[in-house]
């Protein structure tokens, strides 16, 4: 019974924090982790539990992504590709790889996280200067975003803070329309990577149920009521957790035996 509120409620949390400000993971994989579920099996749950969250924030955003009809062809098409070679990769590392990788993982997304606010303004001034790049300039994007879709499929975490930053780099400046996109590719991601792991057997159903009931409420919910929600606040304790999480696995995997 404890284990499926830990679960339930991590899930929550984690729905509220990938609509609002991105950085779930943080707290639905640990949860994931902590109950003993094997790392590759964990990472794949989240991605199927998450998912949840993602559809229902992009639901709530759809008028925003709507309004972004010249782009929704590459997005939905290089979404899908990436997340299948993500998958497949993922499923393709041995376990002992991967749980070694986890707290490089982490941080990488933590610092994303943090810094995600001057990656985009650093990418806004990019784009903002290069509006007639050509040809090349448009394959570049195309290529980054196929890399961006690939990480999504292979680790989860950090996804939403990438995706921002890619669009802040294209040329988008509204924040809702941003978000809304932003949870689109997260859906997308998600649901080919799932398919992949449902056909692999690399799903534990139990905790995945649990954790996508509670991303669920808290998706939605996040969605609807984000602009009475101190975003600040949000973040300051997405940072505090992240870095402590990553801090633990650091500790767990290399100074434990």
């Amino acid at each position: 019974m404890l284990e499926i509120l830990l679960l339930f409620f991590a899930g929550v949390l984690g729905g509220v924090l990938n609509s609002i400000a991105g950085g779930g993971s943080f707290i639905t994989f640990p949860a994931l982790l902590y109950i003993g579920i094997p790392p590759v099996i964990a990472n794949a749950t989240n991605t199927f539990a998450s998912c949840a969250g993602y559809i229902s924030g992009a639901v709530a955003f759809k008028n925003e992504i709507k309004a972004t009809k010249n782009s929704l062809v590459a997005i939905v098409v290089l979404s899908l590709l990436g997340g299948t070679l993500g998958a497949l990769l993922l499923l393709q590392t041995p376990e002992h790889a991967f749980s070694t990788a986890i707290p490089w993982l982490l941080l990488f997304a933590t610092v994303l996280f943090i810094f995600g606010a001057n990656l985009n303004q650093m990418f806004k001034r990019i784009g903002s200067g290069n509006k007639h790049a050509g040809v090349v300039g448009q394959v570049g994007l195309l290529a980054l975003f196929l890399l961006i879709s690939i990480y999504g499929g292979f680790f989860n975490a950090g996804l939403g803070i990438i995706s921002l930053s890619y669009l802040a780099l294209a040329g988008f400046k509204d924040i809702n329309q941003m978000n809304g996109i932003k949870l689109l590719i997260s859906t997308l991601v998600s649901l080919v990577a799932i398919t992949i792991f449902i056909i692999n057997g690399s799903i534990d159903w139990f905790g995945g149920v649990i954790v996508m009931a509670g991303t669920l409420l808290g998706g939605y919910g996040a969605a609807s009521v984000s602009r009475l929600l101190p975003g600040e606040w949000v973040r300051r304790f997405v940072i505090v957790a992240s870095v402590l999480i990553t801090g633990y696995f650091f500790y767990d995997v290399y100074y434990i035996d």
